[in-house]
């Protein structure tokens, strides 16, 4: 059984905010975090990369360019 989209956006949601000024994330980081908390046969790379897709679509979270690309949080969300 896979994890919930809804559950892993929410889950990566509070990862890019309590990391959000301390440091930086990649999305490959987000993805590794998420794999390790629900494990590698709950969630795998492609439902990362849907519900990044998912969040950045809705203005929800956004990519930083800044010596290389980054999962942040929207400047109005702060």
């Amino acid at each position: 059984m896979s994890v919930n989209l809804d559950e892993l956006c929410d889950a990566i949601y509070d990862l890019v905010k309590s990391t959000y000024g301390k440091k930086n994330l990649k999305a490959m980081d987000v993805t590794k975090e998420m794999i390790a908390k629900f494990g590698e046969e709950n969630c795998g790379k492609r439902d990362v990369k849907k519900a990044l897709r998912e969040m950045v679509d809705s203005g929800k979270l956004t990519y930083k360019y800044e010596g290389g690309s980054y999962v942040t949080l929207p400047p109005d969300a702060v």
